[in-house]
């Protein structure tokens, strides 16, 4: 599966532009400092959660593709400071919501508490991103005009708030499952020395889709 085309899917089943999507198709490094804040316990959580949002059934899941790592790498490498800070303190946040909903960690949590948990969290996360964008409407707004009146090399680009923390986490979570090696090779049908391209070939329901 191409990246581009990845990211644009990703962008769609999340509601919204995927964070970082530029760099990680152009090479990432922001030149934001140090590993974010992570740690084994963070690496353990993310893994879980990713998990929730594509468990192994026939086929791996979210954990055995290491999403836990992938995220760290990702979010050390191609957020800017401030999206690292909102993700990482998210990761905290998750854990707290977590507690006030079920009376336990999301660690102690049984797959269905997680799920149903994940669920809520995902409509708050729905919710948040809306008003957010609502909030930078009129403010995009105002940057267009004011760069309309200088020269471009002068004129700024708009950032937006960072995204939910949880937007974030599903978006890294797909994203790093269908690059990896598990995922394209043991979820989606992968054949590495492709032959002709055939655009009648038989499909049944219940096959894997292919990756490139």
């Amino acid at each position: 599966m191409d990246r581009r085309e990845l990211l644009k899917m990703v962008a769609l089943l999340t509601g919204g532009v995927v964070i970082g999507g530029d760099v990680f198709l152009s090479g990432c490094k922001t030149g934001a400092k140090g590993d974010a804040g992570f740690t084994a316990s963070h690496l353990a959580l993310l893994d879980e959660v990713g998990e929730t949002i594509i468990p192994a059934t026939a086929t791996p899941g979210a954990k055995a593709a290491k999403v836990g790592e992938f995220m760290r790498i990702m979010v050390t490498d191609c957020y800017t400071e401030n999206q690292q800070t909102v993700f990482t303190k998210g990761i905290s946040d998750l854990d707290e919501a977590c507690k006030k909903v079920t009376g336990k960690s999301f660690m102690d949590c049984t797959p269905q508490e997680r799920h149903d948990f994940l669920v809520g969290l995902e409509k708050e996360a729905k919710a948040y991103n809306i008003k957010r964008d609502e909030e930078d409407k009129p403010k995009k707004e105002a940057l267009k005009e004011a760069n309309s009146k200088l020269p471009w090399k002068d004129q700024k680009e708009f950032e937006s708030a960072p995204s939910h923390y949880y937007t974030m986490i599903k978006q890294l979570t797909l994203f790093g499952f269908f690059s990896s090696k598990t995922g394209m090779t043991e979820t989606l049908r992968h054949i590495p020395v492709p032959g002709k391209y055939d655009g009648a070939y038989p499909y049944a329901k219940g096959d894997k889709a292919w990756a490139e």
